[in-house]
């Protein structure tokens, strides 16, 4: 402890003589003094880069006093090229002037949130997007922001990925790519596995939790996530990244871009492959995109045409690891085997496989395989000093299937007869099947904005149109008898999202202002055709809502103040609810969100603490079961609420030690719950519902705290040391707060190395590594549970979904 202690102090006198001879920059709007955050400054004479942190500043270590020059860019504003006569322990001050010329940020206006929104939002800049992308799905490099939660199938980050914001699943995640709306319309799911290395393509990123301002695509239940991807870059460039790491994980990309051509077009691209083995037996995944775009821009005019996209081919790890043989309980895993119905084979699979890495699927080509393409146009002109308009077209494309082996399936199911084989009558066999998703997403987003004086307006819409064919295939090969491409089953489903806003914000005071926004939503959803099951899938269902969003914020002082919120949102059910609630139609949700916020920032730091109160009427939550195809299953409850506190602050010791932390404090709970189970009777010949009430319990998969801490250290120029900590506490697999199906809390470190090299002959070479789950803790992140009773006996079975111990990635990046 003695020697702890000793180094501990000995740092401390090194950083603040450090300190005290570094060159500090505060970055602000030359108008209104507020800091620029994530604003990049080129020290001309060294061609070295900084970024200002959440404070506005920046530092530059060993800078000999004297004359130099430095370039500050800014989206939105005026280049500024300034020259200083350093002194140590000055600070100097950049202004910048806003720039008239229109900037790719004018896209994203109507769902952004900015300073003056009284709102609670989180801004990831691209140079903390860099630093955590090795390749990880998005979930992944957002892991550290407040009051969210991600989960891995595959168990290392790559493949399917999940994430949670304040204990809401992606279904009620709104998620838009440069204003258009990127869930799946029908089960409004995010699947970030079909746009692999997204993240390299992005500018930014803005969580809002809550209501938020999300306009287009479904309204957000739980929070929005607004993807900026990347805009105009004044100089020809192109980067090449490189990253390997444990379970065979490789990451293999190129970007480049033309610069501002004849000042006025540009054109950017990037190619990106990844490759996983996963940390669950059997979880690969292949996976491709690409990014490109070109752009036009005028003082007055910006037009921007993108195309970008993915393609997956994933081994399916959805099922999860039964808590029997995370438990090596041998008795307990012939009950999972009678529980599952599994033979021979499925059950040596279970007893012969590792306690953590289980996958149940050995069929070597059980995979899901699908790609995604996305093209975009977006027009913006400035009509008016004050009045700028901007209109967007989008089509989406998606086309994959999933291949799966299934045992001993009765023909019945598939619509088919029974077969005579060498004069046997045969009802059932083992087969291979295909289940397909063919689908189209188009549509537009318009917006005019009009800014004068102390009045800021936006008034705009969008229309959006749904159309996907699905359907299954016995291959030609598994059934006697079958002709190839045998269609078992086909529906359509079509839907239409249309709505219109105006939202306002009027600076009332030199302290106050006031924000309104007023949105009508239609949505109409139609499917027909026989669904999986064999049964006929209709559905006729339009929904209308109106959701209007009310605050205010007060500047207390310089940097400070305070706001609040009310937002009413209301939520149509998705297809799989419609699918897994035959015989009864799901409720549309309603939700009243109420949202009180403080921000304080200083030169060294940044705080916002946020209330936060989600009323919910009829909101459909996750049983804890799963269906045919790994999808929750969901239900109507009829009262719930969702209520916690979120501090975030970052701390800038020294120009040497940050500290970015966050965490929430929360209750999620049910007023009244009913849980179905079914009882099979003494002999299984019987069929009966068992409802068991449970009063005030905890909504599933909604931890009552959530932390996150990224302690940087900076030992030298260009160098980087970070450790980030999440914890993140008890959750539960169902609605009944039941011990025995939980998810055990988990504190899970890694560490971060980052070195920039900027020689000569290239721009920069960078060095990355990144060691996960560094105290290699053995925990789960997701799982489900169901149960039923029969024999005179209740059984119960619980899946989790473990994560890998320690495991690293490295990255080398070179950019010309």
């Amino acid at each position: 402890m003695l020697n702890m202690l000793k180094v501990a102090a000995l740092l401390l006198v090194l950083t603040t003589s450090a300190y005290a001879q570094s060159f500090r920059g505060l970055v602000r709007d030359g108008k209104t003094k507020q800091v620029l955050i994530g604003a990049t400054i080129q020290l001309q004479e060294s061609k070295r880069y900084f970024v200002t942190n959440e404070q506005g500043y920046f530092w530059v270590d060993k800078l000999l006093e004297g004359q130099h020059t430095f370039v500050v860019k800014f989206l939105g504003y005026e280049d500024l090229t300034k020259t200083v006569v350093y002194k140590i322990g000055n600070t100097e001050v950049f202004d910048l002037k806003e720039s008239f010329v229109l900037t790719d940020e004018v896209v994203i206006r109507s769902t952004r949130a900015d300073e003056n929104s009284p709102t609670t939002f989180t801004n990831i800049d691209k140079a903390t997007l860099e630093k955590q992308n090795f390749g990880q799905d998005m979930p992944f490099v957002l892991n550290w922001t407040p009051s969210l939660v991600t989960t891995s199938d595959a168990g290392a980050g790559v493949g399917y990925t999940g994430v949670r914001i304040r204990g809401s699943d992606a279904t009620r995640i709104n998620v838009t790519i440069n204003g258009i709306p990127y869930n799946d319309s029908e089960s409004q799911g995010t699947f970030w596995v079909n746009l692999p290395d997204i993240a390299s393509s992005t500018q930014s990123v803005q969580i809002q939790r809550g209501v938020g301002t999300s306009t287009n695509g479904g309204s957000a239940f739980g929070a929005s996530i607004n993807l900026e991807t990347n805009g105009k870059q004044e100089a020809a460039h192109a980067e090449l990244l490189n990253s390997f790491g444990s379970f065979g994980t490789r990451r293999h990309t190129l970007g480049f871009g033309t610069g501002l051509l004849k000042n006025k077009f540009s054109f950017d691209g990037r190619l990106s492959q990844i490759l996983s083995d996963g940390f669950i037996d059997r979880a690969s995944s292949d996976l491709k995109s690409y990014y490109f775009s070109g752009a036009y821009y005028a003082d007055k005019t910006i037009i921007r045409a993108l195309a970008f996209g993915g393609k997956e081919r994933t081994y399916q790890s959805w099922y999860g690891v039964p808590e029997s043989r995370l438990n090596n309980d041998a008795d307990a895993m012939e009950t999972t085997v009678s529980n599952e119905g599994w033979n021979t084979a499925q059950r040596a699979n279970l007893f012969n496989s590792n306690s953590r890495t289980f996958n149940p699927y050995t069929y070597e080509n059980q995979v899901d395989d699908y790609a995604q393409y996305h093209h975009q146009l977006h027009v913006s002109q400035q009509l008016s000093p004050a009045l700028t308009g901007n209109i967007s077209l989008h089509y989406t494309r998606g086309k994959g299937f999933y291949e799966e082996f299934r045992y001993n399936e009765d023909f019945e199911d598939y619509g088919l007869s029974p077969t005579i084989v060498n004069g046997n009558t045969v009802e059932s066999s083992d087969l291979i099947r295909r289940r397909w998703l063919d689908n189209h997403f188009y549509g537009a987003t318009y917006s005019l904005s009009y800014d004068v004086d102390r009045l800021s307006l936006v008034w705009g819409g969008a229309w959006n149109r749904y159309v996907g064919d699905h359907f299954g295939e016995i291959l030609s090969s598994a059934v006697p008898n079958v002709s190839a491409g045998y269609r078992y089953y086909f529906n359509i489903g079509d839907k239409h999202d249309f709505n219109s806003f105006i939202k306002t914000n009027y600076e009332v005071t030199d302290k106050v202002n006031a924000y309104i926004d007023l949105q009508y939503r239609g949505v109409s959803y139609k499917t027909s055709g026989k669904e999986n099951d064999q049964f006929d899938f209709v559905v006729d269902e339009d929904f209308n809502f109106f959701n209007p969003k009310a605050g205010v914020q007060v500047s207390l002082r310089d940097r400070e103040l305070v706001y609040a919120s009310f937002a009413i949102a209301n939520k149509e059910p998705v297809r799989n609810d419609f699918i897994d609630n035959l015989g009864s139609t799901p409720k549309y949700e309603n939700l009243q969100n109420v949202e009180l916020g403080y921000r304080y920032a200083n030169d060294k730091l940044a705080l916002n603490v946020n209330y936060y109160y989600m009323n919910y009427r009829d909101q459909l939550v996750l049983t804890g079961a799963l269906n045919d195809v790994g999808a929750n299953i969901r239900t109507n409850v009829d009262r719930s609420y969702r209520t916690g506190i979120e501090f975030e602050f970052g701390y800038q010791l020294s120009n040497k030690f940050r500290w970015n932390a966050n965490a929430t404090f929360s209750q999620n709970k049910i007023r009244d719950f009913n849980e179905v189970l079914y009882d099979y009777g003494v002999n299984f010949d019987e069929y009966n519902e068992v409802v068991n009430t449970y009063e005030n319990t905890d909504i599933s998969f909604s931890p009552s705290v959530i932390a996150g801490s990224v302690f940087s250290y900076a030992p030298f120029a260009n160098a980087e040391v970070s450790l980030l900590t999440k914890y993140v506490g008890k959750q539960y697999l169902d609605n009944t707060s039941n011990e025995q199906r939980s998810i055990d809390a988990f504190l899970v470190n890694d560490i971060r190395f980052t070195y920039t090299w900027r020689p000569s002959f290239v721009r920069e070479i960078g060095f990355s590594l990144l060691i996960n789950n560094l105290l290699n803790e053995e925990y789960e992140s997701n799982g489900y549970t169901y149960g039923y009773s029969g024999g005179g006996q209740a059984f119960r079975e619980n899946y989790y979904y473990p994560q890998a111990g320690t495991n690293f990635l490295a990255m080398l990046s070179i950019k010309l």
